[in-house]
């Protein structure tokens, strides 16, 4: 990455700088929102971006972003301008880092919650040391020292986010050449070699690619004056180019009539950013003669690096460290189908002891069973009378008894079985007389 925070104002820079643009005919537009453009990744990108959007008001601040080269950003030798901003700028400066002093110290409180430290007395001063974006001694105004650690901060992490997109970008392509190799060798012979042929034909119709120049470059802008005009390369004249493209015949070129050179999306996006930094000095969002003549001048425009593509630029990575990422993979596929057979045994062990709990279920349920009916059984006997020695019922010996001693009040023979006899029974003697 050369310079991850330069790309990052850049991109910035293209956004606020042509966001609406402007017809000198008629009374500026209402600005627009630019749209929001893709997160960093850094938890404190927004207050990065507002600082950044804020800075670029101050004329000053910005001329000097401008003319700076990529040390003098990354090292943050840059904050030494903030002295110099409008006293607005620094107004709202104090603002945003208030805020994000406010954001963090949430943050903190969230985190200490979430730990049951509730009870705990925050020192926030020492809390906030952590963040090393902004001065925590600080918490009310926007300082120099507070704009030099965002920028080195902001550097360092944004080439650490580049670093580890590098090596996921490295550990795909090597993941694909493994399974492009590993699928080779389950072909047989005759396919396999009609296979290989197809890929080195595509990799050589990639080498064979057209060259790519760089957007607002001579040889992009021939490019166009040959394809698009019609025109002699080589009577290429920056004026004339500019006359024959200002196609309202304004006297600017505005943002419709740039597209118009660049067909690609990415590549006007680009050369959108280009022209924003380097040609339109006023940024008023418009390109004038004066402005696009003066940038024909520079050493850039008439020496441009070509631009590269991942084909043109070294390999991604080198053959030992596919070699070593194979036997990363080999281990953890070795890894994977312990661990799967370690489950595989584990479940097997739980069907035993599951069959075996099953099994325990069952001559339980029975035991209980089995203890009910005896329960029921005794119950039945319980509810039965005694009996005597000969096995008859005891209570027919208790009425025999009570037979035998009716029989001598009433004199009524009784048999063996207690039952009376059917005799005559003999008037009762002695009873008093009734007299009439």
């Amino acid at each position: 990455m050369t310079g991850g925070l330069k790309v990052l104002l850049l991109l910035s820079l293209c956004l606020v700088g042509w966001t609406v643009p402007i017809d000198r005919n008629q009374d500026p537009p209402e600005e627009e929102k630019p749209e929001e453009n893709a997160d960093t990744g850094l938890y404190y990108d927004r207050y990065l971006r507002e600082v950044i959007e804020v800075l670029e008001t101050d004329p000053h601040f910005r001329e000097k972003l401008q003319t700076a080269n990529t040390d003098d950003i990354k090292n943050g030798r840059l904050s030494k301008e903030l002295d110099l901003v409008g006293h607005h700028v620094r107004t709202r400066l104090d603002e945003l880092k208030r805020q994000e002093v406010s954001r963090l110290r949430m943050l903190l409180k969230a985190k200490l919650d979430s730990t049951n430290a509730q009870s705990v007395q925050m020192d926030h001063a020492s809390l906030l040391k952590q963040f090393e974006h902004l001065d925590p001694h600080n918490q009310n105004t926007f300082e120099a020292k507070d704009l030099e650690l965002l920028i080195v901060t902001a550097t360092k992490d944004l080439e650490n986010y580049d670093a580890e997109r590098h090596e996921e970008f490295k550990r795909y392509e090597m993941l694909k050449e493994h399974e492009r190799r590993e699928y080779l060798k389950s072909l047989d012979q005759e396919k396999r070699e009609r296979e290989e042929k197809r890929i080195e034909e595509l990799k050589e119709k990639h080498r064979r690619h057209p060259k790519v120049n760089a957007p607002g470059s001579v040889d992009q802008l021939r490019e166009v004056w040959k394809e698009t005009d019609g025109l002699d390369p080589q009577e290429f004249n920056p004026k004339t180019f500019f006359k024959l493209h200002d196609t309202n015949g304004d006297g600017v070129l505005d943002e419709q009539e740039l597209e118009a050179l660049f067909t690609k999306e990415v590549i006007f996006f680009l050369a959108r950013c280009f022209l924003s930094l380097q040609v339109d000095l006023n940024h008023d969002r418009l390109v004038s003669l004066e402005e696009f003549l003066k940038s024909t001048e520079k050493k850039e425009f008439n020496n441009p690096n070509e631009w590269e593509t991942l084909d043109d630029t070294k390999p991604v990575y080198t053959e030992e460290e596919l070699q070593r990422f194979e036997a990363e993979l080999q281990d953890k596929e070795m890894e994977l189908g312990r661990r799967a057979e370690k489950l595989r045994q584990e479940q097997e062990l739980l069907k035993e002891r599951s069959k075996a709990l099953e099994a325990q279920k069952r001559e339980y349920q029975q035991a209980v069973m089995e203890m009910s009916q005896k329960q029921k059984e005794q119950q039945a006997l319980n509810r039965q009378p005694p009996s005597g020695p000969n096995g008859e019922l005891q209570f027919q010996q208790e009425m025999q008894k009570l037979a035998n001693e009716d029989s001598q009040v009433l004199k009524v023979p009784i048999n063996q079985n207690g039952v009376q006899n059917n005799l005559p029974a003999e008037p009762p003697q002695n009873l008093p007389q009734h007299t009439s």
